[in-house]
């Protein structure tokens, strides 16, 4: 891939999603959609402009990263663990009712009772990136929905990541040993992070926080050191980024860091939001395609109507309780992880796990509808709802 194709296909994703957004805010349309759509209409199953999108994805899972880092800048791990204490069985509880829905549905498909399985632990989980993205600014860092929400999803991501662990291990004869020596490296990397805050990374921004750019630039390597870090050590890089994000919330100037970054955060997920549109294979067959818009729509009101039930039963408010509910009604990014490394492990075959793309992509879509027209979001169509 040379530098010009790079910067063609650059300008064929931004200057897509502007024009599309245009559109798509004079109708009062969600923009996230519009990224999505110019995904289909110019990748590899619409107009074929950009042919391969392997590259755009890997750059675009900066964007996740950046979003888990801010979370945890905003994040105290005593306020955390007090969280997980509370949603732990709230969200193992609900997981296991969507993925159970979700391989009964499979089993309907006539899809192998192992291809089931793989289907229903992809469905089990909420979407970090566009619960995040739909949620103002000052509720996610400052509000319980926000606390309540970002502990939900952060858990979810460790049960995704075992799920992924598992799926390797299955061709391993010591996966108990190796999911071992995994918490163990991720209490290390913990240690290690929150040492190298205090020792190093407090005394230099205590020094030179006059110097914008360098407090931009390091606390930017800082979260792409421990990123690769966890990359390195068997984890995601989502969850590297956290840890990173929490270890240096502790400093004065957590939250200006956190403003700076926002922007970059915004870029990457264009291409993100890009790259799950330009994924979709319009070529599928017509069972397995309608099979993964229905089981779209089945989850959605499904997910919204068991966590309404769950959060109500932990103690939180009605209101409180539908709110968080509808804005976790999808299913998440991790889905489509999950769905690649089956396919790389030979457990489920690339029409299967199109279906379970296929079906992410449609709660992305609802979900955000709900939202937007419910919910003070960003991008809300209406100015009574529209919130930064």
């Amino acid at each position: 891939m040379n530098v010009s194709s790079i910067i063609f296909e650059l300008c064929v994703i931004v200057v897509g999603a502007a024009a599309l957004g245009t559109i798509f805010l004079y109708a009062k349309q969600p923009i996230i959609i519009a990224y999505i759509a110019i995904g289909i209409i110019v990748g590899p199953s619409g107009l074929s402009v950009i042919k391969e999108i392997d590259h755009i994805e890997q750059i675009a899972r900066i964007g996740v990263v950046l979003m888990l880092f801010l979370i945890g800048l905003h994040l105290q791990p005593r306020k955390l663990i007090k969280l997980f204490k509370k949603t732990s069985l709230l969200t193992l509880a609900t997981s296991i009712i969507f993925g159970g829905t979700s391989f009964l549905f499979a089993i309907m498909l006539n899809f192998s009772t192992r291809s089931a399985l793989v289907l229903g632990a992809a469905m089990m989980f909420s979407s970090t990136i566009v619960s995040l993205k739909l949620i103002p600014t000052t509720t996610l860092h400052h509000k319980r929905t926000g606390e309540i929400m970002t502990s939900v999803l952060l858990l979810q991501d460790m049960l995704a990541i075992i799920v992924i662990l598992f799926l390797a291990g299955e061709q391993s004869d010591h996966m108990a040993l190796g999911f071992m020596m995994l918490i163990a490296k991720f209490v290390l990397m913990c240690l290690l992070s929150f040492m190298g805050v205090r020792f190093v990374m407090i005394p230099l921004l205590t020094k030179f926080s006059v110097v914008q750019e360098y407090t931009f630039i390091a606390t930017l390597a800082w979260c792409l050191l421990w990123a690769e870090a966890a990359h390195v050590f068997g984890l995601s890089y989502e969850m590297g980024a956290f840890v990173a994000g929490i270890s240096i919330a502790s400093c004065p100037i957590a939250l200006v860091i956190a403003e700076h970054l926002k922007p970059l955060r915004e870029f990457f997920l264009i291409l993100f939001f890009f790259a799950v549109g330009a994924r979709l294979d319009l070529h599928l067959d017509p069972k397995l395609l309608i099979g993964g818009i229905a089981l779209g729509v089945l989850l959605v009101p499904l997910k919204a109507v068991i966590f309404n039930v769950s959060f109500r039963k932990t103690g939180e408010t009605p209101e409180l309780s539908k709110e968080l509910s509808v804005r976790l009604a999808q299913t998440s990014e991790f889905s489509l992880l999950v769905a690649f490394a089956a396919i790389s492990l030979g457990i489920l075959s690339s029409e299967e796990a199109m279906v379970i793309q296929v079906a992410t992509i449609v709660t992305f879509v609802i979900s955000t509808y709900w939202v937007v027209m419910k919910h003070p979001t960003p991008i809300s169509g209406s100015s009574k709802l529209r919130r930064d």
